[in-house]
């Protein structure tokens, strides 16, 4: 109980800290708003824009999170894929790789112009840049099976399906939440890069908009009221994803088990 107030608290009195420390030194060198606004400010301006910030926001969370559930759908069937064959696995994995490491802005405007629809184009992008996480640590996890575990599965003549979702589906579960939390993160920062560089505004605009049209007009504080909203979003989703694993593992493996258990 103590260490779970721990987790909560510790982080709370750091960022307590550090808004402390950030007012103070914008009083302290009298640092004009339209610079560096104070966390007051950063406030008022989200709680008075709170319509169109949050309208945003949910406009790029729906982005994100259409792409984390097409990321998870295709980055578990590929992986189901490589782990049937090391020959399919040796020939496509390196275009996973080719995939990953292709900056998004370069790929970005050919999506879009190739996509009629803004919606599907935004979510492709953000796909491209969440997959690759999912992909490799599921293909792990499915592949990281203890060797006498899977003797004792042939032994008893299991077929290929039961060993897959008898032994290798649950030792790959550890592995694909682990990816699962980087792609969360992945997918809101794909979201929020394609948005830029479709530059979409309007009534379906998302929080890059904002941003831009902030900084554009010089209003600094509304800057960074929207970047507050996409970190708080971020760690959002983090702990989404986290809780998650924990209620799934939390009964069988060791990385969710209290050491008391």
């Amino acid at each position: 109980m103590n260490r779970d107030w721990l987790k909560l608290a510790a982080p709370a009195v750091m960022g307590v800290v550090f808004l402390a420390l950030w007012a103070g030194l914008v009083w302290l060198f009298d640092v004009p708003f339209y610079l560096v606004p104070s966390p007051l400010r950063v406030l008022h301006t989200l709680l008075h824009d709170a319509p169109l910030l949050f309208g945003s926001l949910l406009v790029t969370l729906h982005i994100a999170a259409l792409a984390l559930l097409l990321s998870v759908v295709l980055g578990v069937v590929v992986a189901f894929l490589f782990v049937q064959s090391r020959l399919i696995e040796t020939s496509l994995f390196p275009y996973v790789v080719l995939l990953q490491v292709t900056p998004i802005v370069a790929i970005a405007p050919l999506i879009i112009i190739w996509v009629k629809n803004p919606l599907a184009a935004l979510v492709i992008c953000a796909t491209i840049v969440a997959i690759f996480p999912i992909i490799s640590n599921t293909t792990l996890g499915l592949r990281s099976v203890d060797p006498g575990l899977l003797d004792l599965f042939r032994l008893y003549r299991a077929g290929r399906w039961q060993t897959l979702t008898r032994l290798r589906v649950p030792s790959a579960l550890p592995y694909f939440f682990a990816g699962l939390r980087v792609s969360s993160g992945l997918a809101l920062i794909g979201a929020v890069v394609a948005e830029f560089v479709a530059g979409t505004g309007g009534t379906a605009s998302g929080l890059a908009y904002q941003i831009l049209l902030a900084g554009l007009q010089l209003n600094i504080p509304r800057l960074f009221a929207a970047l507050m909203l996409i970190t708080l979003a971020g760690v959002a989703l983090f702990a989404l994803v986290s809780l998650v694993a924990r209620l799934t593992l939390r009964r069988w493996h060791e990385s969710e088990l209290h050491p008391e258990n």
